[in-house]
């Protein structure tokens, strides 16, 4: 269900946009849209589905002539590889989403970007009103202003075209084909480009390939699991279990921080997504890296319901219902027991520095 209410919202309200500056009534609730191209829309989906506030990031062809492009016509068609994404502006701003496409690509480059050469990957920021157009001048300005590409800023920021999203087994690449995605990855050049200009740090901040967060967030044994996991937390994790309402450490607490999986403590939610759903579990309008958690269907107890598990733990954590608040409408109904409570106090000395501004 989560997976068809993102998309269907991104489809119903921003795929056929036209470059007309008009709003949206999605725009009217807090969520709006941003179009941008760097490259191979595999990596540039990467990077927008690791952004705290960014809702969907849908893989796609823009800025051509033809209808209906696809992966074997787009480039004849005038076409190039773009993401569309759709964000909460409550959450994060425009201005936040290009200076992650600043920090995810290489903008001095007419020509294409990194391995993959021709005009059907060069960079360009597309704008869909005046008001994105003007941020995204300016911060290209200060970009260039900056010198910290060494050369100049070849993005063009152009008026947005029709968007056509590409074909299914392009959507989330770097998920449902990682092993495939990450030779691309190592061998495209990206992330030493990325380390040269931002530093070493630069691949530790949510937008980090795949393999960075992997390695950090290995899941212990089975045997290691049960000697450090409570009896409860087992069952959860590991057996799908759920814990009882309000008999649970989170459902009704209010402090700062950030919750992490209890098995491998990859972050999962922040406190400021946290709501009082009158169920007796701990609930959250979104994740904290989009990312990080994923939803299969879950048919046991004679119903149909998306259950929500762990990128890289694969843990159990609980179900997504759409009955949350605005803007997302979505209720991601946790257990406790498969949860660990960082406090903002703690953060920074437990790793998670770079994540301290999406929960003040």
């Amino acid at each position: 269900m989560l997976k068809r209410i993102a998309i269907a919202a991104v489809l119903t309200a921003l795929v056929f946009f036209k470059a007309s500056g008009a709003a949206t009534s999605a725009a009217q609730t807090g969520v709006e849209s941003a179009l941008f191209a760097g490259g191979c829309f595999w990596s540039m989906e990467s990077a927008f589905d690791k952004t705290y506030g960014v809702i969907t990031a849908v893989a796609g062809y823009t800025g051509g002539t033809t209808s209906k492009p696809t992966y074997e016509n787009y480039e004849m068609g005038g076409h190039i590889e773009a993401v569309l994404v759709t964000y909460d502006a409550s959450r994060i701003t425009y201005d936040q989403l290009v200076d992650v496409y600043w920090h995810h690509t290489d903008p001095t480059d007419p020509n294409g970007a990194f391995v993959d050469r021709g005009p059907q990957y060069r960079p360009i920021v597309f704008y869909m009103n005046e008001a994105q157009r003007s941020v995204a001048e300016a911060s290209k300005a200060a970009m260039d202003k900056s010198k910290v590409f060494g050369k100049p800023i070849a993005a063009a920021i152009s008026p947005a075209a029709k968007f056509w999203p590409a074909e299914a087994y392009h959507q989330k690449f770097w998920i449902t084909n990682a092993a495939y995605y990450e030779n691309y990855r190592v061998h495209s050049g990206r992330d030493q480009f990325f380390a040269k200009v931002w530093g070493a740090s630069a691949l530790a901040d949510p937008g980090a390939p795949p393999s960075a967060d992997a390695k950090r967030y290995m899941k212990p044994s089975k045997a290691e699991l049960q000697k450090t996991l409570t009896a409860m937390q087992f069952e959860v994790t590991q057996k799908d279990g759920t814990e009882p309402p309000f008999q649970n450490e989170y459902f009704n607490d209010h402090r700062q921080g950030i919750y992490v999986d209890i098995v491998s403590g990859e972050p999962l939610f922040s406190s400021r997504d946290k709501f009082e759903s009158g169920t007796g579990w701990p609930s959250f309008t979104r994740p904290l890296v989009p990312s990080n958690v994923f939803v299969n269907t879950d048919t046991s107890l004679g119903m149909v319901r998306d259950e929500v598990r762990s990128r890289y733990a694969n843990s159990h954590l609980g179900h997504v219902f759409d009955d949350g608040p605005a803007p997302t409408g979505l209720r991601y109904c946790m257990d406790s027991a498969a949860l660990r409570f960082v406090p903002l106090a703690d953060m920074e000395k437990e790793g998670y520095g770079a994540m301290l501004k999406y929960v003040k």
